[in-house]
């Protein structure tokens, strides 16, 4: 099967202000992959993800969607490439005062011409993908945390973008709220072939779920490799990366299913 790039990260440098976080960043994502973006705390791959979703402009460098530079186009084009996106935030970031399908309405309303019956029909089938059908008149307040991720999934998922970014997905879930999201994330890849994007540190959805991955470290404040996770442990040499992936057990005694 031959692979396209969906996103490449050219020669990305972040920093805030004089303080450099990631320097010389050159990884591709390509269509259809389930990519983690994994390291150590503070390594910055949650600013790395501000950066591909365009809340903030690297030091130096690139992000081509595509062909198309990100970072080096006017701003009308960078608009058609983030209406090309949906995130996913640690909190799922829902308004509190709207009702579940009042929040997955929202960006309907605002950038479509849909009839209020389209998008009634349109809620309804996003609710029902991530398997809270029948619950468009809950508040936020009145569903379990992981439900919430799942109703900020549906969301994320009103305009039908061709990627979707996850900041810390499993952060606050119990462990089956964590696995049924997971599964959620493969069934989302495997049916609809969304590129999909995942900033995480835990080690059972890393394995289960990723496709793609880079590793990000905090000291050299460099990448020190890209690859699928399980092959990135079978076959690298760098005791980082194997200390990160087994947390500190050793490859003999590693989990990865």
């Amino acid at each position: 099967m031959s692979l396209t790039a969906h996103i490449t990260v050219q020669n990305l440098t972040m920093a805030y202000g004089d303080f450099l976080i990631q320097r010389d960043l050159n990884f591709t994502i390509n269509r259809g992959d389930v990519f983690i973006v994994m390291g150590g705390s503070g390594c910055g791959k949650s600013t790395l993800l501000k950066h591909l979703i365009g809340l903030q402009q690297p030091k130096q460098g690139d992000v081509l969607y595509g062909e198309q530079s990100f970072w080096h186009a006017d701003a009308e084009i960078r608009e058609s490439i983030m209406r090309r996106i949906g995130v996913l935030y640690q909190s799922g970031a829902l308004f509190s005062s709207l009702t579940l399908a009042e929040n997955i309405a929202l960006p309907m309303g605002e950038f479509t011409r849909l009839t209020k019956n389209e998008i009634a029909d349109l809620v309804a089938y996003k609710l029902a993908l991530v398997g809270l059908a029948g619950f468009e008149d809950y508040y936020p307040a009145e569903i379990s945390g992981g439900m919430q991720k799942r109703a900020g999934l549906a969301r994320a998922m009103a305009l039908d973008p061709e990627i979707l970014f996850f900041d810390e997905p499993s952060a606050g879930l119990d462990p089956v709220s964590a696995k049924l999201l997971d599964d959620l994330i493969i069934n989302l890849s495997r049916t609809m072939g969304t590129t999909i994007v995942v900033v995480t540190h835990e080690l059972s959805s890393i394995f289960a779920i990723g496709t793609n991955s880079v590793f990000l470290d905090p000291e050299t404040k460099t990448m020190l490799a890209t690859g699928a996770p399980k092959q990135l442990l079978a076959e690298t040499q760098d005791p980082k990366i194997i200390e990160f992936l087994t947390r500190g057990e050793g490859r003999g005694n590693a989990i990865v299913d």
